[in-house]
């Protein structure tokens, strides 16, 4: 190929911010990550300053064209992924954010969510968006600023902000404030958006009190939204491609067949399973989400949303501080054959699907004296693979499929004792690619679709490469003990800290 003969993706996660550079191939050519800080208010609270999320971005952006040795005429798109829920408000003429950050951990809401349900709202709200009433979204976060920050509904009546998901806050800045827009699978998420006509609803907008004139205008996956500000890094490349980090995961794995499934393995832990054209209304608190809209065609998901994941591992390395790094805690997690009867609920931001507890907290029980740093970092692993486990037995009732094989990705798919767990819990075969940046990958391929540098999907699928496959090696009578003691850790985790 000629020039240009690159794709730039920017993927904006939960603790950093990372800038990959990707050829034609799908490989990393070059990349650049930049962790930035986590502000926790109070117990339960968590937020992000919205500005150092955009100045590291943007460096991590120059930082992996340097590293690449590459001109921004040598970037043919950018694609943008994202952690999705986490809610920003900024000042349309000025830029300047009017809150901090709002994470999709945060639980502030908890209370607004639990008096909804008991005004009998949710089976509503679940018809039209797919999703639950948690403060996981974005809908109760946005509301939260609007009738706590001062002044702020005002200015919000009147026009002059702007509500955004991540995406949303990264275009708006790499364009130079020209664009205010979304993709669909990140107007899924905000509690907001009518799954079936993929627009905005007055129903959702009216139970929430949200002015229309905040939100970002709803636009496909995969197009061209506008060109980089001619003073940022890949100035003049077109934005072509957004998706919030779970749905970008998925097209990255090629997972566009229904019943094709993956996991990722982040700071959540996120299980996608593609349902095609159809959404497919979860009977085991699942939800049910938008996975990307190309061409005008939205397809659809299933979803389990695990809250903490690899956020474990850094838990223990930096509040713990038991290991120095990851390598140190698998390689303890791996001199030991099991948790040695310890169990692990990592509920520290209450827990996700199945359970959807804003109320749990983090337990840890089956200490004895001979417990050990080893076993506390083999039940950190254990606990990723059970919550994902408890996902996938919810995720084959509600679409009537036995799994195959699990697709994973993510920073602690790395983990050899997680993912080899991970195979013998489910009894199945657990596949890791090549490339387990699978995430930005996803945005580099719907960019460069909508820019014609890749034909098709059958040239996505072509790229898609396993690098090692994970069988089950252990004893089923184990197994089923250890999932027993799991289950009994939960319910002593559920339903812990007091509602205000």
């Amino acid at each position: 190929m000629s020039n240009p003969r690159y794709i730039l993706a920017l993927d904006q996660g939960t603790t950093s911010s990372r800038a990959i550079v990707f050829d034609h191939s799908g490989a990393i050519v070059a990349a650049a990550q930049k962790e930035f800080r986590q502000l926790y208010p109070q117990p339960g609270w968590v937020e992000h300053d919205p500005l150092e999320i955009w100045a590291s971005q943007r460096d991590t952006a120059a930082e992996a064209l340097a590293k690449a040795g590459l001109s921004a005429d040598a970037i043919a798109a950018v694609g943008v992924t994202n952690q999705r829920e986490t809610t920003v408000v900024w000042d349309r003429e000025t830029g300047e954010p009017v809150y901090n950050a709002i994470v999709w951990q945060d639980r502030r809401t908890a209370d607004y969510c639990a008096q909804l349900k008991r005004d009998g709202v949710e089976p509503m709200v679940a018809e039209k968006t797919g999703l639950r009433l948690d403060p996981y979204f974005s809908g109760t976060k946005l509301r939260w600023i609007l009738e706590n920050v001062p002044g702020v509904r005002a200015r919000a009546e009147q026009g002059k902000l702007c509500f955004g998901t991540i995406d949303t806050w990264l275009v708006w800045q790499l364009t130079g404030g020209m664009a205010h827009l979304t993709d669909a699978s990140n107007a899924s998420r905000t509690l907001l958006c009518n799954i079936h006509t993929g627009d905005w609803d007055d129903d959702l907008l009216k139970l929430f009190a949200i002015p229309r004139a905040l939100l970002p205008e709803i636009k496909s996956s995969s197009e061209i939204y506008g060109h980089v500000a001619a003073d940022l890094p890949a100035a003049g490349a077109p934005i072509a491609g957004i998706a919030g980090d779970q749905q970008a995961a998925l097209f990255g794995q090629a997972c566009f067949t229904p019943g094709m499934a993956k996991n990722t393995y982040g700071t959540g832990c996120f299980l996608l399973m593609n349902t095609g054209e159809k959404p497919v209304v979860s009977k085991n608190n699942l939800l049910t989400t938008i996975a990307w809209r190309i061409d005008g065609k939205i397809e659809y998901a299933l979803e389990g949303s695990v809250f903490i994941g690899g956020a474990v591992v850094q838990w223990l390395r930096d509040e713990l501080q038991l290991v120095r790094d990851v390598d140190e805690l698998n390689t303890l997690a791996a001199s030991v054959p099991d948790a040695g009867g310890l169990v692990l609920v990592p509920a520290f931001a209450g827990l996700g699907a199945p359970h959807w507890d804003p109320y749990a907290r983090g337990t840890l029980v089956g200490i004895t004296r001979g417990t050990n740093r080893a076993h506390f970092c083999r039940a950190a692993l254990e606990s990723i693979a059970f919550q994902s486990a408890d996902l996938i037995a919810c995720m084959e009732k509600d679409s009537g499929l036995p799994l195959k094989e699990l697709r994973v990705d993510g920073g602690a798919s790395r983990s050899l004792p997680l993912i080899q767990f991970q195979s013998d819990l489910l009894n199945t075969t657990v596949i890791r690619p090549q490339c387990v940046e699978t995430t930005a990958l996803g945005a580099a391929y719907l960019a460069g679709l909508a820019t014609g540098y890749w034909s098709g999907r059958a040239d996505i699928v072509r790229n898609w490469a396993a690098d090692t496959t994970f069988t089950p090696a252990a004893d089923r009578s184990a197994i089923a003990a250890m999932r027993d003691n799991w289950n009994r850790a939960l319910e002593r985790a559920k339903n812990w800290a007091p509602s205000t």
